[in-house]
Protein backbone atom coordinates (compact mmCIF):
# COMPACT_ATOMS: atom_id res chain seq x y z
CA UNK A 1 0.00 0.00 0.00
CA UNK A 2 0.98 3.69 -0.60
CA UNK A 3 0.43 5.47 2.68
CA UNK A 4 -0.80 9.15 2.61
CA UNK A 5 1.00 11.01 5.41
CA UNK A 6 -1.53 13.08 7.70
CA UNK A 7 -4.59 10.79 7.03
CA UNK A 8 -6.76 8.28 8.02
CA UNK A 9 -7.05 6.31 5.09
CA UNK A 10 -4.46 4.77 2.81
CA UNK A 11 -4.01 4.63 -1.24
CA UNK A 12 -4.03 1.33 -3.03
CA UNK A 13 -4.05 -0.50 -6.31
CA UNK A 14 -7.09 -0.44 -8.26
CA UNK A 15 -9.91 -2.96 -6.90
CA UNK A 16 -13.16 -3.20 -6.22
CA UNK A 17 -14.97 -3.46 -3.10
CA UNK A 18 -16.25 -6.80 -1.48
CA UNK A 19 -19.59 -7.69 -3.31
CA UNK A 20 -19.15 -5.48 -6.65
CA UNK A 21 -18.14 -6.47 -9.71
CA UNK A 22 -17.91 -5.20 -13.55
CA UNK A 23 -17.37 -5.51 -16.88
CA UNK A 24 -16.47 -3.70 -20.20
CA UNK A 25 -16.92 -5.33 -23.36
CA UNK A 26 -17.04 -3.83 -27.52
CA UNK A 27 -20.92 -3.64 -29.09
CA UNK A 28 -20.19 -1.20 -32.18
CA UNK A 29 -21.52 1.77 -30.65
CA UNK A 30 -17.85 3.31 -31.17
CA UNK A 31 -15.49 2.04 -34.30
CA UNK A 32 -13.08 -0.60 -32.13
CA UNK A 33 -13.00 0.94 -28.14
CA UNK A 34 -15.06 -0.29 -25.66
CA UNK A 35 -18.30 1.33 -25.47
CA UNK A 36 -21.05 -1.09 -22.95
CA UNK A 37 -20.58 -2.01 -19.66
CA UNK A 38 -22.07 -3.01 -16.31
CA UNK A 39 -21.55 -2.26 -12.52
CA UNK A 40 -23.04 -4.38 -10.00
CA UNK A 41 -23.37 -5.47 -6.23
CA UNK A 42 -24.60 -8.90 -5.25
CA UNK A 43 -26.60 -7.31 -2.37
CA UNK A 44 -28.84 -3.96 -2.82
CA UNK A 45 -26.76 -1.48 -1.70
CA UNK A 46 -27.69 2.07 -0.60
CA UNK A 47 -27.51 4.70 -2.90
CA UNK A 48 -26.74 8.57 -3.65
CA UNK A 49 -26.77 11.12 -6.60
CA UNK A 50 -26.31 14.13 -7.88
CA UNK A 51 -27.27 15.45 -11.42
CA UNK A 52 -27.01 17.64 -14.30
CA UNK A 53 -28.90 21.19 -13.89
CA UNK A 54 -29.11 21.82 -17.26
CA UNK A 55 -32.85 21.68 -18.32
CA UNK A 56 -32.49 19.06 -21.22
CA UNK A 57 -31.48 16.13 -18.86
CA UNK A 58 -31.22 12.90 -20.56
CA UNK A 59 -33.31 10.36 -20.01
CA UNK A 60 -30.78 7.96 -18.51
CA UNK A 61 -29.95 10.66 -16.08
CA UNK A 62 -33.71 11.13 -15.25
CA UNK A 63 -34.55 8.10 -14.67
CA UNK A 64 -31.62 6.98 -12.70
CA UNK A 65 -32.35 10.08 -10.44
CA UNK A 66 -36.14 8.43 -10.26
CA UNK A 67 -34.74 5.18 -8.86
CA UNK A 68 -32.70 6.44 -6.30
CA UNK A 69 -35.00 9.19 -4.93
CA UNK A 70 -37.72 6.13 -4.35
CA UNK A 71 -35.50 4.74 -0.89
CA UNK A 72 -31.95 5.54 -1.54
CA UNK A 73 -31.14 1.72 -3.02
CA UNK A 74 -29.74 0.48 -6.24
CA UNK A 75 -27.80 -2.91 -7.55
CA UNK A 76 -26.95 -2.27 -10.74
CA UNK A 77 -25.77 -0.14 -13.32
CA UNK A 78 -25.89 -0.35 -17.12
CA UNK A 79 -23.44 2.06 -19.04
CA UNK A 80 -22.42 3.32 -22.67
CA UNK A 81 -20.45 5.66 -24.62
CA UNK A 82 -21.32 6.97 -27.91
CA UNK A 83 -25.05 7.55 -27.44
CA UNK A 84 -25.86 9.75 -24.96
CA UNK A 85 -29.70 9.06 -25.42
CA UNK A 86 -30.29 13.03 -24.60
CA UNK A 87 -33.07 14.78 -26.46
CA UNK A 88 -34.94 12.03 -27.69
CA UNK A 89 -38.07 12.41 -26.74
CA UNK A 90 -40.82 9.40 -25.42
CA UNK A 91 -39.06 6.57 -27.37
CA UNK A 92 -35.59 7.77 -25.37
CA UNK A 93 -37.14 7.23 -22.19
CA UNK A 94 -38.76 3.82 -23.51
CA UNK A 95 -35.15 2.89 -24.44
CA UNK A 96 -33.72 3.73 -21.15
CA UNK A 97 -36.46 1.84 -19.38
CA UNK A 98 -36.15 -1.30 -21.68
CA UNK A 99 -32.47 -0.84 -20.81
CA UNK A 100 -33.50 -1.35 -16.76
CA UNK A 101 -35.73 -3.80 -17.58
CA UNK A 102 -33.53 -5.98 -19.65
CA UNK A 103 -30.43 -5.74 -17.15
CA UNK A 104 -32.92 -6.60 -14.50
CA UNK A 105 -33.66 -9.77 -16.17
CA UNK A 106 -30.43 -10.95 -16.58
CA UNK A 107 -29.81 -10.38 -12.71
CA UNK A 108 -32.75 -11.27 -11.44
CA UNK A 109 -34.05 -8.54 -9.11
CA UNK A 110 -36.50 -5.47 -9.30
CA UNK A 111 -35.93 -2.72 -11.77
CA UNK A 112 -36.32 -0.75 -9.50
CA UNK A 113 -33.05 -1.03 -8.30
CA UNK A 114 -31.54 -0.61 -11.97
CA UNK A 115 -30.13 2.68 -13.07
CA UNK A 116 -28.74 3.89 -16.62
CA UNK A 117 -26.29 5.95 -17.22
CA UNK A 118 -25.24 7.50 -21.37
CA UNK A 119 -22.44 9.47 -22.76
CA UNK A 120 -21.87 10.96 -26.14
CA UNK A 121 -23.94 12.21 -29.17
CA UNK A 122 -26.63 14.39 -28.49
CA UNK A 123 -30.02 13.99 -30.09
CA UNK A 124 -29.33 10.37 -31.54
CA UNK A 125 -31.28 7.35 -30.09
CA UNK A 126 -29.78 3.99 -28.85
CA UNK A 127 -29.68 1.10 -31.18
CA UNK A 128 -31.22 -1.25 -29.15
CA UNK A 129 -30.52 -4.37 -30.87
CA UNK A 130 -26.94 -4.14 -30.29
CA UNK A 131 -27.57 -3.40 -26.81
CA UNK A 132 -29.78 -6.18 -26.61
CA UNK A 133 -26.82 -8.93 -27.86
CA UNK A 134 -24.70 -7.22 -25.93
CA UNK A 135 -25.97 -7.67 -22.72
CA UNK A 136 -25.36 -11.83 -22.77
CA UNK A 137 -21.60 -10.67 -23.58
CA UNK A 138 -21.77 -8.98 -20.18
CA UNK A 139 -19.77 -10.87 -17.09
CA UNK A 140 -19.15 -10.66 -13.89
CA UNK A 141 -15.66 -9.51 -13.64
CA UNK A 142 -13.09 -7.81 -10.96
CA UNK A 143 -11.69 -6.40 -14.03
CA UNK A 144 -11.71 -2.42 -14.54
CA UNK A 145 -12.74 -3.10 -17.93
CA UNK A 146 -15.62 -0.76 -17.39
CA UNK A 147 -13.74 2.58 -16.85
CA UNK A 148 -12.84 2.22 -20.72
CA UNK A 149 -16.38 1.30 -21.94
CA UNK A 150 -17.85 4.87 -20.97
CA UNK A 151 -14.54 6.76 -22.68
CA UNK A 152 -15.79 9.54 -25.38
CA UNK A 153 -12.63 12.17 -26.75
CA UNK A 154 -11.06 10.84 -22.97
CA UNK A 155 -7.91 10.30 -23.27
CA UNK A 156 -7.49 7.55 -20.20
CA UNK A 157 -10.22 6.83 -17.79
CA UNK A 158 -9.90 8.02 -13.92
CA UNK A 159 -9.66 5.80 -11.46
CA UNK A 160 -8.58 5.69 -7.35
CA UNK A 161 -8.69 3.51 -4.67
CA UNK A 162 -8.33 3.80 -0.78
CA UNK A 163 -8.72 1.90 2.14
CA UNK A 164 -9.37 2.30 5.59
CA UNK A 165 -10.63 0.92 8.77
CA UNK A 166 -13.97 1.61 10.53
CA UNK A 167 -14.42 -0.77 13.62
CA UNK A 168 -12.03 -2.99 13.14
CA UNK A 169 -12.76 -3.16 9.56
CA UNK A 170 -10.89 -2.97 6.31
CA UNK A 171 -13.28 -0.56 4.12
CA UNK A 172 -12.50 0.02 0.66
CA UNK A 173 -13.54 2.88 -1.57
CA UNK A 174 -13.40 2.33 -5.65
CA UNK A 175 -14.49 5.48 -7.80
CA UNK A 176 -14.07 5.69 -11.78
CA UNK A 177 -14.82 8.93 -13.70
CA UNK A 178 -15.17 9.66 -17.36
CA UNK A 179 -15.32 13.73 -18.73
CA UNK A 180 -12.79 15.73 -21.27
CA UNK A 181 -15.02 18.29 -22.72
CA UNK A 182 -18.61 19.99 -21.59
CA UNK A 183 -16.77 20.54 -18.09
CA UNK A 184 -17.97 23.02 -15.83
CA UNK A 185 -20.76 21.32 -13.60
CA UNK A 186 -23.85 22.35 -11.59
CA UNK A 187 -24.53 19.50 -9.15
CA UNK A 188 -22.38 16.59 -10.73
CA UNK A 189 -19.70 16.78 -13.94
CA UNK A 190 -20.31 14.28 -16.47
CA UNK A 191 -19.80 10.81 -15.44
CA UNK A 192 -18.83 9.55 -11.76
CA UNK A 193 -18.97 6.02 -10.02
CA UNK A 194 -18.24 5.24 -6.74
CA UNK A 195 -18.56 2.15 -4.75
CA UNK A 196 -17.80 1.16 -1.22
CA UNK A 197 -18.46 -1.91 0.82
CA UNK A 198 -19.02 0.37 4.10
CA UNK A 199 -22.16 0.28 5.72
CA UNK A 200 -24.41 3.22 5.62
CA UNK A 201 -27.49 4.41 5.34
CA UNK A 202 -28.50 5.76 1.89
CA UNK A 203 -29.78 8.93 3.45
CA UNK A 204 -26.76 9.98 5.85
CA UNK A 205 -24.68 8.65 2.10
CA UNK A 206 -26.53 11.34 0.26
CA UNK A 207 -26.22 13.98 2.03
CA UNK A 208 -22.27 13.36 2.53
CA UNK A 209 -22.12 12.98 -1.38
CA UNK A 210 -23.82 16.37 -1.71
CA UNK A 211 -21.62 18.11 0.58
CA UNK A 212 -18.39 16.80 -1.12
CA UNK A 213 -19.69 17.00 -5.04
CA UNK A 214 -19.95 20.77 -4.27
CA UNK A 215 -16.27 20.95 -2.81
CA UNK A 216 -14.63 18.66 -5.71
CA UNK A 217 -16.61 17.65 -9.00
CA UNK A 218 -18.39 21.48 -8.78
CA UNK A 219 -14.88 22.65 -8.55
CA UNK A 220 -13.82 22.18 -11.67
CA UNK A 221 -14.20 23.30 -15.29
CA UNK A 222 -12.90 22.53 -18.52
CA UNK A 223 -14.55 24.58 -21.33
CA UNK A 224 -17.54 26.74 -19.66
CA UNK A 225 -20.25 24.16 -20.94
CA UNK A 226 -22.58 21.73 -18.69
CA UNK A 227 -23.61 18.54 -19.98
CA UNK A 228 -27.07 17.15 -20.40
CA UNK A 229 -26.01 13.37 -18.58
CA UNK A 230 -23.90 14.60 -15.81
CA UNK A 231 -23.97 12.62 -12.78
CA UNK A 232 -22.12 11.13 -9.79
CA UNK A 233 -23.38 8.23 -8.21
CA UNK A 234 -22.37 6.44 -5.28
CA UNK A 235 -22.93 2.80 -4.19
CA UNK A 236 -22.08 1.41 -0.77
CA UNK A 237 -22.99 -2.13 -0.37
CA UNK A 238 -22.39 -2.82 3.63
CA UNK A 239 -20.14 -6.08 2.78
CA UNK A 240 -17.14 -4.57 5.05
CA UNK A 241 -19.45 -5.39 8.00
CA UNK A 242 -18.38 -2.05 9.89
CA UNK A 243 -21.06 -0.89 12.24
CA UNK A 244 -23.53 1.64 10.31
CA UNK A 245 -21.81 5.06 9.57
CA UNK A 246 -23.54 7.72 11.59
CA UNK A 247 -22.45 11.68 11.49
CA UNK A 248 -20.35 12.93 13.98
CA UNK A 249 -18.55 9.34 14.99
CA UNK A 250 -14.77 8.82 14.61
CA UNK A 251 -15.91 6.22 11.91
CA UNK A 252 -17.83 8.79 9.98
CA UNK A 253 -14.95 11.42 9.60
CA UNK A 254 -12.21 9.21 9.06
CA UNK A 255 -14.59 7.64 5.95
CA UNK A 256 -15.40 11.24 4.87
CA UNK A 257 -12.09 11.83 5.13
CA UNK A 258 -11.32 9.30 2.59
CA UNK A 259 -14.55 9.43 0.66
CA UNK A 260 -13.74 13.36 0.03
CA UNK A 261 -10.09 12.65 -1.47
CA UNK A 262 -11.77 9.84 -3.97
CA UNK A 263 -13.95 12.77 -5.39
CA UNK A 264 -11.51 15.13 -5.21
CA UNK A 265 -8.94 12.98 -6.85
CA UNK A 266 -11.43 12.09 -9.87
CA UNK A 267 -11.89 15.84 -10.38
CA UNK A 268 -8.65 16.48 -10.49
CA UNK A 269 -8.49 13.99 -13.24
CA UNK A 270 -11.14 15.34 -15.38
CA UNK A 271 -9.44 18.88 -15.35
CA UNK A 272 -5.99 17.32 -16.03
CA UNK A 273 -7.57 15.26 -19.08
CA UNK A 274 -9.63 17.75 -20.58
CA UNK A 275 -9.75 18.03 -24.31
CA UNK A 276 -6.75 18.99 -25.62
CA UNK A 277 -5.40 20.35 -22.02
CA UNK A 278 -1.23 20.29 -21.90
CA UNK A 279 -1.49 21.21 -18.14
CA UNK A 280 -3.72 20.69 -14.94
CA UNK A 281 -4.39 24.31 -13.63
CA UNK A 282 -5.38 24.75 -9.74
CA UNK A 283 -6.23 28.02 -8.26
CA UNK A 284 -6.57 28.39 -4.29
CA UNK A 285 -7.55 31.29 -3.06
CA UNK A 286 -7.13 31.99 0.46
CA UNK A 287 -8.87 35.35 2.90
CA UNK A 288 -12.22 35.49 1.55
CA UNK A 289 -14.87 37.06 3.17
CA UNK A 290 -17.53 33.40 3.01
CA UNK A 291 -16.27 30.00 1.54
CA UNK A 292 -19.00 30.33 -1.47
CA UNK A 293 -16.92 34.10 -2.34
CA UNK A 294 -13.38 31.63 -2.23
CA UNK A 295 -14.53 29.06 -4.56
CA UNK A 296 -16.43 31.43 -6.74
CA UNK A 297 -12.91 33.44 -8.02
CA UNK A 298 -11.40 30.53 -8.04
CA UNK A 299 -13.71 28.39 -10.23
CA UNK A 300 -13.80 32.13 -12.39
CA UNK A 301 -9.82 32.06 -12.75
CA UNK A 302 -9.78 28.20 -13.53
CA UNK A 303 -12.20 29.11 -15.87
CA UNK A 304 -10.97 32.01 -17.83
CA UNK A 305 -10.36 31.55 -21.63
CA UNK A 306 -7.68 34.16 -21.35
CA UNK A 307 -6.17 32.69 -17.95
CA UNK A 308 -6.31 29.42 -19.76
CA UNK A 309 -4.61 30.62 -23.05
CA UNK A 310 -2.03 32.21 -20.95
CA UNK A 311 -1.59 29.34 -19.18
CA UNK A 312 -0.99 27.46 -22.40
CA UNK A 313 1.30 29.98 -23.40
CA UNK A 314 3.37 30.25 -20.16
CA UNK A 315 2.82 34.03 -20.25
CA UNK A 316 2.38 35.39 -16.65
CA UNK A 317 0.01 37.86 -17.73
CA UNK A 318 -1.63 38.06 -13.80
CA UNK A 319 -3.91 41.07 -15.05
CA UNK A 320 -6.33 38.45 -16.71
CA UNK A 321 -6.45 37.01 -13.05
CA UNK A 322 -7.02 39.78 -11.41
CA UNK A 323 -9.25 41.39 -13.71
CA UNK A 324 -11.49 38.14 -13.80
CA UNK A 325 -11.45 38.22 -9.99
CA UNK A 326 -12.78 41.85 -9.84
CA UNK A 327 -15.23 40.87 -12.47
CA UNK A 328 -17.08 38.22 -9.44
CA UNK A 329 -19.46 39.55 -7.57
CA UNK A 330 -17.51 37.93 -4.24
CA UNK A 331 -16.64 40.88 -1.34
CA UNK A 332 -13.23 42.05 -2.18
CA UNK A 333 -11.16 44.85 -0.95
CA UNK A 334 -9.38 46.05 -4.28
CA UNK A 335 -6.25 47.13 -2.44
CA UNK A 336 -5.30 43.91 -0.63
CA UNK A 337 -5.14 41.29 -3.60
CA UNK A 338 -2.22 39.35 -3.67
CA UNK A 339 -1.01 37.06 -6.48
CA UNK A 340 1.14 34.01 -7.04
CA UNK A 341 2.10 31.91 -9.78
CA UNK A 342 3.87 28.33 -9.08
CA UNK A 343 4.91 29.71 -5.86
CA UNK A 344 6.54 32.87 -6.92
CA UNK A 345 5.03 36.34 -6.01
CA UNK A 346 3.69 38.60 -8.67
CA UNK A 347 1.34 40.93 -7.62
CA UNK A 348 1.23 42.25 -3.57
CA UNK A 349 -1.72 44.60 -2.20
CA UNK A 350 -2.85 44.55 -5.80
CA UNK A 351 0.50 46.05 -6.94
CA UNK A 352 2.77 44.66 -9.19
CA UNK A 353 6.13 43.71 -7.71
CA UNK A 354 9.42 42.91 -9.41
CA UNK A 355 9.73 39.16 -10.55
CA UNK A 356 12.40 37.32 -12.84
CA UNK A 357 10.24 36.85 -16.43
CA UNK A 358 12.14 34.38 -17.38
CA UNK A 359 11.73 31.87 -14.15
CA UNK A 360 8.45 32.28 -14.21
CA UNK A 361 7.99 31.20 -18.02
CA UNK A 362 10.12 28.21 -16.83
CA UNK A 363 7.84 27.19 -14.00
CA UNK A 364 4.84 27.35 -16.41
CA UNK A 365 6.05 25.18 -19.05
CA UNK A 366 5.66 22.28 -15.79
CA UNK A 367 2.47 19.88 -16.28
CA UNK A 368 0.98 21.22 -13.21
CA UNK A 369 0.60 25.25 -12.62
CA UNK A 370 -0.41 26.31 -9.21
CA UNK A 371 -2.04 29.85 -8.91
CA UNK A 372 -2.76 31.38 -4.89
CA UNK A 373 -4.37 34.16 -4.30
CA UNK A 374 -4.97 35.97 -1.22
CA UNK A 375 -7.43 38.15 -0.70
CA UNK A 376 -6.81 39.50 3.25
CA UNK A 377 -10.54 40.15 4.01
CA UNK A 378 -11.88 36.88 5.51
CA UNK A 379 -11.28 33.78 7.19
CA UNK A 380 -12.51 31.34 4.02
CA UNK A 381 -10.74 29.82 1.33
CA UNK A 382 -12.32 28.04 -1.90
CA UNK A 383 -10.34 26.23 -4.34
CA UNK A 384 -10.83 24.97 -7.86
CA UNK A 385 -9.38 22.99 -11.17
CA UNK A 386 -9.38 23.39 -14.49
CA UNK A 387 -7.04 23.31 -17.70
CA UNK A 388 -5.32 25.57 -20.27
CA UNK A 389 -7.12 26.18 -23.69
CA UNK A 390 -5.21 24.53 -26.85
CA UNK A 391 -5.52 24.58 -30.13
CA UNK A 392 -6.29 21.01 -30.00
CA UNK A 393 -8.79 22.24 -28.23
CA UNK A 394 -10.79 24.01 -30.89
CA UNK A 395 -9.78 20.82 -33.47
CA UNK A 396 -11.50 18.11 -31.51
CA UNK A 397 -14.86 20.07 -30.66
CA UNK A 398 -15.02 21.45 -34.40
CA UNK A 399 -15.20 17.87 -36.07
CA UNK A 400 -17.42 16.15 -32.89
CA UNK A 401 -20.01 15.52 -34.84
CA UNK A 402 -18.28 13.96 -37.69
Amino acid sequence: MQVLTNTTFEKVAFQWPAGFYSDGIHIGLRRKKPDFGWLFSKVPASAAGTYTTNQFQAAPTKLTKQMIDQNHQLQGLLLNSAVANSCTGAQGWQNAMQEQTWLANKLAIAPSLIGVASTGLIGAQLPMEKIKNGLPQLTPTKSDAVTYAVLTTDKHPKTVCVQCELGGQLVTITGFAKGSGMIHPKMATMLGFVTTDAQIDGDVLQALLSENVDQTFNQITVDGDTSTNDMVVTLANGLADNPSLVAGTTNYQTFSEAFHFVLGELAKQIAADGEGATKLVECNVDHAATASDGQQIAKAIVGSNLVKAAIFGEDPNWGRIISTIGATDAAIDINTVDIEMNGILLVHNSLAVDFDLTTVQQSLQDARIMINVDLHHGLASGQAWGCDLTYNYVKINASYHT
